[in-house]
């Protein structure tokens, strides 16, 4: 199959403006603090000692300019695709035939999230790999999140940002076929990339298995769909499933219900939007309530400062409200629904209530993976949390690298 002849696209750096680090000072400066009493244990969120230390960093020890040359040491570009900006990271592979691969992140993710896994996939060989796995890495930031802003598209969601990658793989760039892999929402986008045109796929590999109809119906942000715990329940797995629930209620029922009062706040106080986007990090990693145990205090106001100065927070949680108010509608009804080749990596953290690792792949197929995926690669992990090319990137490195072995 022949490639496409790619669009020029230019380089663009990443450069945040002097001003725009100066007003972050300010207003962290003149935060005033909620009253916090007994909340030492974080029972009611983020708790505000350590927050109040950590914005008083993020004002006057992090450097940005320093994670911004780290940013920099890669290839940055910005598309317009049919009026959507969007920003995206490009490491060129190093081996006899690298192929194209397209990394999507979720939510709060950065595509700086993808930063530990870029180099082994683009040189395999440096990193004491094979060659001959290498990829040509893309990293786009999600339409509305970081760089690709500002977002003007009132409807966007993870099904047509799948469209918007394909255009950007197929038609910007000019593969005629590639790979796809992703986690949280970025695993439906890629999802939905392997239901829609598995044919100009190698495969996808996915870190959050999810059906592409995880977000219709009338109460799709309560993960229970509004069933009680069962009686019967065993303690141990009921208590991993209130953990659960608590770790996630919140998250998905603001997002989805009132996204834009929410934004309101969050887009004015950066000790605000530090604060929601904080407590995720800390409850959704293995950290065990220590998040500079997977986070540097560097690390998590790199990320914080991408949603902060480019003013994406916003638009950022809006996704959640429309992947349900623009239901996902099936392109075809042949079986499985994602026809590419698919991978998958589990990591323990996110076993489901009563289900040891040794059995996640068991209970991922009997339950209902075989009927969603074409299958060919299921791995699970003892470690490692939401944030997995974060928090266990080469575990994630050689999961992908086998799935797309042989489909090259």
């Amino acid at each position: 199959m022949n490639e496409a002849a790619p669009i020029d696209v230019p380089e663009v750096p990443i450069h945040v403006s002097e001003q725009v680090l100066a007003d972050l000072r300010q207003r962290l400066a003149l935060t005033r603090w909620p009253l916090d009493a007994g909340n030492e244990d974080w029972y009611y969120g983020v708790e505000r000692s350590y927050l109040q230390e950590l914005a008083e960093y993020w004002r006057t020890g992090y450097d940005w300019r320093a994670a911004e040359r780290a940013i920099n040491a890669y290839r940055h570009h910005r598309v317009d695709l049919g009026g959507v900006p969007v920003h995206f990271l490009r490491k060129p592979g190093v081996g006899p035939d690298p192929k194209p691969l397209i990394l999507t992140h979720g939510w709060p993710w950065t595509f700086w999230h993808w930063s530990k896994v870029i180099d082994p996939l683009a040189d395999p060989g440096a990193h004491g790999g094979d060659p001959a796995d290498a990829f040509d890495v893309i990293v786009p930031s999600f339409p509305g999140f970081g760089f690709s802003t500002p977002l003007l598209a009132p409807d966007m969601n993870y099904w047509k940002v799948a469209d918007l990658w394909h255009v950007l793989m197929t038609e910007v760039l000019g593969h005629a076929r590639y790979a796809a892999a992703g986690c949280d929402v970025g695993a439906l986008a890629t999802g939905q990339l392997g239901h829609k045109y598995p044919d100009e796929l190698y495969g996808i590999h996915i870190g959050s298995a999810r059906k592409l109809s995880m977000f219709t119906g009338d109460r799709a942000w309560d993960l229970s769909g509004g069933r009680p715990i069962p009686d019967d329940m065993p303690a141990a797995a009921r208590a991993q499933l209130v953990d659960r629930e608590r770790r996630f209620a919140v998250h998905l029922a603001a997002h989805m219900l009132d996204s834009s009062t929410l934004a309101v706040g969050l887009s004015d106080s950066p000790a605000g939007m530090l604060a929601w986007i904080l407590e995720r990090w800390r409850a959704w990693s293995e950290c065990g309530g220590d998040v500079e145990s997977v986070f540097t205090r560097d690390d998590l106001l790199t990320h914080a400062t991408i949603y902060w100065v480019t003013n994406s927070i916003g638009t950022s949680i809006r996704t959640y409200a429309n992947n349900n108010r623009y239901p996902w509608q099936p392109s075809h009804d042949r079986s499985p629904v994602i026809e590419a080749p698919t991978g998958i990596t589990f990591v323990g953290y996110e076993n489901p209530p009563g289900v040891p690792t040794e059995r996640r792949v068991r209970h991922f197929v009997d339950d209902y993976g075989a009927q969603w995926y074409n299958l060919v690669n299921v791995t699970a992990h003892d470690h490692g949390g939401h944030f997995i090319p974060w928090e266990v990137p080469d575990e994630w490195v050689d999961d992908l690298r086998r799935t797309f072995r042989g489909r090259r």
